[in-house]
């Protein structure tokens, strides 16, 4: 699979049984719906973290999802504190470039849980604030 921001060949990366594809040149990684679904199973606010996602729109340059090819849309994830991602409109997956994904664990709500174990066992702790 090509990076959505890059268009270069990604790299598969497999922890707890997820496959996440990352890409070395920005850093980008790409999950899947599927692959969304295993990292919020056990998180107990998966109702208030998909009600928190909202289409908007953005002054960023549009990508394209490396499945299905459509543009994927600006959504805002959060509640108080908002981050701004790439989601693909058939749901094939949800794109999160390096930052994103680094505020997204900073959110905190799912600090503790298997998403923010499993993201920084591949990238490491979230910078400081």
């Amino acid at each position: 699979m090509n990076c959505a921001a890059c268009k270069i060949p990604t790299i598969v990366l497999e922890l707890d049984g997820i496959e996440i594809d990352y890409c070395t040149r920005c850093k980008g990684v790409w999950l899947d719906t599927g692959e969304l679904d295993l990292l919020l199973s056990e998180a107990e606010n998966v109702q208030e973290i998909l009600d928190s996602v909202t289409i908007v729109k953005a002054k960023e340059k549009a990508l394209s999802c490396p499945i299905c090819h459509k543009h994927l849309d600006k959504v805002e994830y959060g509640v108080d504190d908002k981050v701004l991602l790439d989601k693909c409109p058939n749901n094939d997956g949800i794109f999160f470039d390096e930052e994103e994904l680094r505020d997204v664990i900073a959110l905190g709500r799912s600090e503790e849980g298997r998403v923010a174990k499993v993201l920084k066992e591949i990238f490491g702790e979230t910078k400081t604030q």
